[in-house]
């Protein structure tokens, strides 16, 4: 299934670049950076994949059956403009590329040694065998590195100033996951493709991994009343189990529910909170009014100047 689906997009990726990009970089004079642009091409349709399967899986939800009425669609807009500068994978496509020819220039370095950089295959070889087992293992690993990225972001203070844009939402829908500081979203980029370089995620499948993982996401911030069950909640973020790591007091304490994907991180770690039947109001009330109804810059300036402990007023 997965060589499937990588034809599939290696075909498509292959004909929009043909069509669309490559006579403008003719036009301009810019062929040089051909790979790199054939390369954004690939994110981009992951990308645009990923809105639309989104959409529709949680649009329909959140009509039958809101946590609450929408009453600031003004802010929701806002948080789709994040949305659509994310999903382009502009900054998970740099760091990935930037890192890929670091890794290529290193390798090439300790290679002239005879020192070979393991890799997740290279070490458990029976893999190469399972590709859906790899890329399941890939997951889980990635998922394990949100997590401690995630309890990091509220731990330390100036990361907390930046990811605290992301609390600050109080109309919280699906458009809310990509709703980030610009320089939180460098940082988590750089941390998630370093980690996926280091276990051995090539190029073809990086693409993928971060389309289902942030498709997860997306679903768990979904303004849904919807619980997994006993059972599933402990298998998989829901939206009843991301809430309450977004519930006022939840941001006040900065201390339960950081899971991205597997709750099992929560719980090994002691900040899993399971109660199905809270679906508290979110937001941040310490933070500047402007990170809740700010534009997309004014929000991005407020939360620069508070990483640099430049007083705001709420």
């Amino acid at each position: 299934m997965l060589k499937t689906l990588d034809d599939w997009h290696t075909q498509l990726t292959g004909w929009i670049f043909e069509t669309f990009l490559q006579p403008v970089l003719y036009a301009t004079d810019m062929m040089n950076i051909a790979d790199e642009m054939l390369e954004w091409a690939d994110f981009a349709l992951f990308s645009i994949f990923g809105i639309i399967v989104t959409y529709i899986v949680c649009r329909p939800l959140e009509a039958w059956r809101p946590v609450e009425p929408v009453t600031d669609r003004r802010a929701i807009r806002t948080d789709i403009i994040y949305t659509l500068l994310a999903k382009l994978g502009i900054f998970p496509l740099l760091a990935f590329i930037l890192l890929s020819a670091m890794q290529s220039r290193l390798e090439g370095m300790l290679a002239d040694t005879g020192f070979v950089s393991p890799t997740l295959e290279s070490i458990f070889p029976f893999l190469h065998q399972v590709p859906l087992l790899t890329f399941f293992i890939y997951v889980i690993i990635l998922d394990f590195g949100e997590y401690w990225r995630h309890r990091l972001q509220h731990s330390i203070g100036w990361w907390w100033a930046l990811h605290s844009i992301h609390h600050a939402q109080r109309q919280m829908t699906f458009w809310t996951d990509d709703r980030n500081h610009i320089l939180d979203e460098a940082i988590a980029a750089l941390w998630f493709g370093t980690i996926a370089l280091l276990i051995g995620v090539s190029p073809a499948q990086f693409p993928l991994l971060l389309l289902l993982m942030r498709m997860v996401e997306a679903f768990s911030h979904g303004n849904i009343r919807l619980s997994f069950g006993r059972i599933g909640e402990r298998l998989l973020v829901s939206p009843r189990f991301h809430r309450l790591h977004h519930g006022v007091l939840s941001v006040a304490e900065h201390g339960k529910n950081y899971a991205v994907l597997f709750p099992i991180w929560d719980w090994i770690f002691g900040t899993a909170d399971f109660n199905r039947h809270v679906y508290p109001r979110t937001g941040d009330p310490d933070a500047p009014e402007k990170t809740a109804t700010g534009g997309w810059f004014t929000q991005q300036w407020v939360g620069f100047k508070r990483m640099l402990g430049i007083a705001e007023k709420a």
